[in-house]
C-alpha cells in the first residue's frame, strides 16, 4: 500500500482595515493592518506602490508597515501572501493644507497727505502675518487682530494714486482703487511786521501769509522763538533771536516746504 503525502492548504489573506486609515502624501508614517491569514506576507501595496513591512505577528492577524509616498486621495491597500492577494482595505492620502490668500473687504481712509503718518484700517480675511505696502513702500506699525482686522500707519510718498498691497505667506491682495497721496499746499509769506528790530533780539513779529500751519521760522539762519500760528494758518507770531546788524533772510518752513519772506528782517 502506498502512502499519500498531504500538503498544507493555504488560506487566502483577508484584510479588515488599516489603522490609521489616512496619512500624509509624503508617506513615512506607520500603519497597522488588521486581518486574518496575513502571516508570511510577501508584499504590501498602497495603491500599487510597495510599502515597507516592519513586523508581522506570528498568528497572522497584524502587520505593521511604513506607508509609501502617494498622491492625495483614496487608495486600496493589498496584502499578498503565498496564498494570493487579499481583499483591498481603504486608505486615504491627505495632501498638505494650503492656507487661503488674503482678501480685502474694507479699506479706509482712501487718501492722506504725502508726509504719511495717517492711520489706516483694513477689514478682510486671512490677514494673519500680513505686511502692507503703499506704492511699494512698507507701512509702519502694522497690527493684525484675529486675522480679519489690520491697522497701520501710511509711509511718506509722492503725491498721486498708488497701489496698496497686502501680503501674507499664502499670497497677496490689492486694495481696489488704491490710495491717493495728496500734496500739502506750499506756504506763502506776504509781509513781516515790524521789519526792523534790535540786534539783541526779543522783537515780537507777525508774518502774514497762507498755509502756515505747523511752521517754524529762522532769521539769518537762527530759529525764532515762541512761534504760534492762528487756526486759519494765515498769521504767524514769533520773537526774533539775537542777530548781527544788517538785513537777515527770514525763512518760513512747513511740512510742505519753505518760503522766504520778501525784504527779510533788518537788525539795527
Amino acid at each position: 500500500m502506498s502512502e499519500t503525502t498531504l500538503l498544507p492548504v493555504l488560506t487566502q489573506p483577508m484584510l479588515i482595515g488599516a489603522v490609521p486609515g489616512f496619512g500624509p502624501t509624503a508617506g513615512g508614517n506607520s500603519v497597522l493592518l488588521i486581518g486574518a491569514n496575513l502571516g508570511g506576507a510577501t508584499a504590501v501595496t498602497f495603491g500599487g506602490t510597495p510599502a515597507t513591512v516592519v513586523s508581522q505577528d506570528p498568528f497572522g492577524f497584524l502587520i505593521t508597515v511604513v506607508a509609501p509616498p502617494h498622491a492625495a486621495g483614496n487608495v486600496p491597500v493589498v496584502v499578498t501572501t503565498a496564498a494570493g492577494a487579499s481583499n483591498p482595505a481603504n486608505y486615504t492620502y491627505v495632501g498638505p493644507v494650503v492656507p487661503s490668500p488674503p482678501s480685502i473687504l474694507v479699506f479706509t481712509p482712501p487718501s492722506g497727505p504725502t508726509t504719511g503718518g495717517t492711520p489706516f484700517t483694513i477689514v478682510g480675511t486671512n490677514l494673519t502675518n500680513a505686511s502692507v505696502t503703499f506704492g511699494g513702500v512698507p507701512a509702519v506699525g502694522v497690527n493684525v487682530i484675529a486675522g480679519v482686522v489690520l491697522t497701520g500707519v501710511t509711509p511718506p510718498h509722492a503725491a498721486g494714486n498708488v497701489p496698496v498691497v497686502v501680503t501674507t505667506p499664502s499670497g497677496s491682495a490689492s486694495v481696489a482703487g488704491g490710495y491717493t497721496y495728496v500734496g500739502l499746499p506750499l506756504p506763502t509769506a506776504v509781509s513781516i511786521t515790524p521789519a526792523v528790530g534790535a540786534v539783541i533780539g526779543g522783537t515780537p513779529i507777525a508774518i502774514i501769509g497762507t498755509n502756515l500751519a505747523g511752521a517754524t521760522v529762522t532769521i539769518g539762519g537762527i530759529p525764532a522763538t515762541g512761534v504760534v500760528v492762528d487756526i486759519t494758518g494765515t498769521v504767524l507770531a514769533a520773537v526774533t533771536p539775537a542777530g548781527v546788524a544788517g538785513n537777515a533772510q527770514v525763512v518760513v518752513t512747513t511740512p510742505a516746504g519753505s518760503v522766504t519772506v520778501t525784504g527779510g528782517f533788518t537788525y539795527a
